[in-house]
C-alpha cells in the first residue's frame, strides 16, 4: 500500500490526521539528521497498528511531502 503524507516538523504536539487520500503528520521533532522522519514512521506505526519495520519512505526523505510504502 502506498500513502501520501504531509509532515509538519517542530509542531506543538505529535498527532496524525487523515484528510481525504492524504495523512497529515505533526511531530515535535526538528528535521535534523532524520529525526522527524523517524518520528513520522513511529507515529504512523502507532496510528495504523502495524510494526515500524513494515513502513518505509520511498520518496521525499528531505521534503515535507512524502510517499510512504507499507508492506
Amino acid at each position: 500500500m502506498i500513502i501520501k503524507v504531509k509532515v509538519t516538523p517542530k509542531a506543538n504536539v505529535n498527532k496524525v490526521i487523515r484528510k481525504d487520500d492524504q495523512y497529515h503528520v505533526y511531530t515535535t521533532f526538528p528535521p535534523d539528521k532524520g529525526k522527524a522522519n523517524q518520528a513520522v514512521i513511529k507515529l504512523l506505526s502507532k496510528e495504523l497498528s502495524i510494526p515500524k519495520s513494515k513502513i518505509s519512505i520511498i520518496k521525499g526523505e528531505k521534503s515535507r511531502d512524502k510517499i510512504i510504502e507499507i508492506s
